[in-house]
């Protein structure tokens, strides 16, 4: 299985954020839109050994933009901004990208969202990269439900869901179930823990996660045969975000390995 860790839970310049997730042990990151261009830290992914695996698309959107908004102009821009996040994607070898839903759950509003989004997953195709939608509690797609049904309802070959655990706690399905429910849909897997109720990120297990769920979850993967990543997203407010990193990437990988070989487990 490929771990990978979003870098945006570190801070400090991109070299220490680099030096630290390859001190883990881990050797992939997601990243955000124009992050590490500068020729010090490409030197340094190369050095490390470190893949880009999934690229968070939506963030630094042009204030006011937005893939659902009814303003014609602010909808072009946030559909732009995607374009050049995904070019980038491309450039830097990643092969997995995602959008956040609208904020409206409205039916223009998911209309124009699904414009927007069938849109940029042709763009996505033409660059080899699987462009996912994350499910989001409080936000127009809530629910793995209600996200697989968008993706199923557009009928873009191109469109898959990016399954948030932490976010399944909060919306009250389960995770092992959620996953089995995607099948060859999930495109993408997010690792955090909360309270049941805040999308907190926390480490795992610190929350509402337990192990055994998590172990059924994984099971979950490799039943409908996932053959993609699966990455820790830490809160950066966290005590120690590089440790909950650390200590998840240890973790996960010795779970999984439990669900494969029987006779490894702890």
């Amino acid at each position: 299985m490929t771990i990978s860790c979003c870098t945006w839970a570190l801070g400090g310049s991109e070299a220490d954020v680099l030096n630290a997730i390859a001190s883990t042990g881990l050797r992939h990151i997601d990243h955000r839109p124009f992050d590490f261009r500068s020729a010090e830290s490409c030197r340094l992914i190369s050095e490390l050994e470190l893949t880009p695996t999934c690229m968070a698309t939506g963030f630094g959107m042009p204030e006011g933009a937005a893939l659902d908004a009814a303003d014609a102009d602010a909808r072009d821009a946030a559909v732009e901004y995607t374009m050049r996040a995904l070019e980038y994607a491309h450039e830097t070898g990643i092969r997995r990208a995602y959008l956040l839903p609208g904020e409206n759950d409205g039916g223009e509003s998911l209309n124009r969202y699904g414009e927007s989004v069938a849109e940029l997953a042709g763009i996505a195709a033409g660059y080899g990269i699987k462009l996912c939608i994350e499910h989001f509690p409080g936000k127009a797609l809530p629910t793995v439900r209600d996200t697989l049904g968008f993706i199923a309802k557009l009928g873009n070959d191109n469109l898959y869901l990016l399954f948030d655990i932490g976010h399944a706690q909060i919306s009250q399905e389960d995770p092992a179930e959620a996953v089995e429910k995607a099948g060859d849909r999930l495109g993408y897997f997010h690792l955090d823990d909360n309270d049941g109720a805040s999308d907190l990120h926390w480490a795992l297990l610190d929350g509402v996660l337990s192990e055994a769920i998590l172990t059924d979850t994984l099971a979950a993967l490799v039943k409908i045969r996932y053959d993609g990543p699966v990455s820790l997203e830490m809160n950066p407010g966290l005590p120690d975000p590089l440790a909950a990193i650390a200590d998840g990437f240890r973790l996960v990988r010795s779970l999984y390995q439990s669900t494969t070989d029987p006779s490894s487990a702890r």
